[in-house]
């Protein structure tokens, strides 16, 4: 199913300084000396009131809990930060992924997942799967999986790694996964990198094959481990898309949800 919402009048002010400030910035690249400049943006997000933060590491991988003062016992959500698998880092997303604990009423694990070119596919999704099997491990039967932009896609590539591995290994399946604008094809084949370019405030595809050839090397851009847009979507749990219709990313969002439906499966897309 999917949903188009008309702009809300209250967004458009910001959209528009949000544009104007974009404009006379140097085009976001995804390389480690923008770390710095990436996290301070990050976390200029409000925190949510009653969420308090803990460091931890669950599997062996360092991250941060965002705990609501009100949390559904036995429930965890995991997520996973954007930045092109070269950017972000849990601490900076406390603040953010705070609104979302506090709205879900959930406790939500944010992973500090190794970054490229340092570590290079597949150590995320090694360290995405750790940290799942952990949650587990710990007693959190009821397990959802989350994240935007690049982190989207590593959720949803471990989504498809635990629906499979649920049937053939008896791991735990998730519930469902939630993503927001994200990256699900490194081989950059949508129509939207080339129809939305203009439209995009912040991202092009230049800096995103960049990236992808940081993340990757010589490695297969159409993994279904890298880019879960090639996978077999039989079984998956119910998943959430959100998307701009402004982004180059839409029409990852897009094909994802329409592949999901083909398969049998639910996907609900929000543009």
């Amino acid at each position: 199913m999917t949903t188009y919402h008309k702009e809300h009048l209250l967004d458009r002010a910001a959209m528009v300084l949000m544009r104007t400030m974009l404009a006379v910035q140097p085009k976001l690249q995804f390389t480690p000396k923008a770390r710095p400049d990436f996290d301070s943006l990050m976390e200029k997000t409000p925190e949510a009131a009653g969420v308090t933060y803990e460091t931890a590491e669950i599997g062996g991988v360092a991250g941060w809990w965002c705990k609501p003062q009100r949390s559904l016992p036995g429930s965890a959500i995991v997520y996973f930060h954007g930045g092109a698998y070269a950017l972000g880092s849990a601490k900076a997303y406390r603040n953010f992924v705070s609104q979302i604990a506090a709205g879900a009423e959930t406790a939500i694990f944010v992973v500090d997942y190794r970054l490229a070119p340092e570590h290079q596919f597949p150590a995320a999704v090694e360290d995405a799967k750790a940290v799942y099997l952990g949650l587990a491990a710990l007693g959190f039967p009821r397990l959802v999986i989350a994240g935007d932009s690049a982190g989207g896609g590593l959720a949803l590539a471990l989504l498809l790694l635990t629906t499979e591995g649920a049937q053939e290994e008896g791991i735990p399946k998730a519930l469902a996964a939630v993503v927001i604008s994200p990256w699900t094809d490194l081989a950059l084949t949508g129509d939207s990198m080339e129809g939305r370019a203009a439209a995009d405030p912040l991202l092009t595809r230049e800096a995103l094959d960049g990236a992808a050839q940081h993340y990757l090397g010589d490695q297969d851009h159409r993994d279904p481990r890298a880019s879960p847009l090639y996978a077999n979507m039989s079984g998956l749990p119910p998943v959430l898309f959100h998307v701009g219709e402004d982004e180059i990313l839409l029409d990852d969002s897009r094909r994802f949800a329409s592949r999901i439906d083909v398969a049998g499966g639910v996907a609900e897309l929000h543009i």
